[in-house]
């Protein structure tokens, strides 16, 4: 049994980026040609992208991002391992922005006694 049924919201997903193209052509237009200029220099395989794109949904907490990277991912042979092992660096990542953003907080509370 799984979370959700990422297959259909993939296609609502699908679906609601459609309508949006309906209403404004040019920002997603350009949005698919953010996604296309990395693939453009070759200096990384389309599977290494997609588990970048993977660990970085994960990281922005992006539910649509991680349906269609996931499945971008496995269509271009992505083993679970592999995917495990990029969501590991999505984990460290946000376990690091939190400890820097804890120097800030504590930052922010020594200031708040200097007042």
């Amino acid at each position: 049994m799984h979370m959700m049924d990422w297959n259909e919201y993939r296609q609502q997903v699908l679906a609601g980026v459609g309508d949006m193209a309906k209403l404004s052509a040019d920002s997603v237009r350009g949005y698919v040609q953010l996604g296309a200029a990395g693939g453009k220099t070759d200096h990384l395989d389309a599977k290494t992208r997609e588990l970048i794109a993977l660990a970085c949904a994960v990281t922005l907490r992006c539910d649509g991002c991680i349906t269609v990277h996931s499945e971008q991912a496995l269509k271009l042979g992505a083993t679970r391992e592999e995917v495990a092992e990029a969501l590991g660096v999505a984990i460290a990542l946000n376990a690091g922005a939190a400890l820097v953003y804890s120097t800030r907080a504590l930052d922010a509370f020594a200031a708040a006694g200097d007042i």
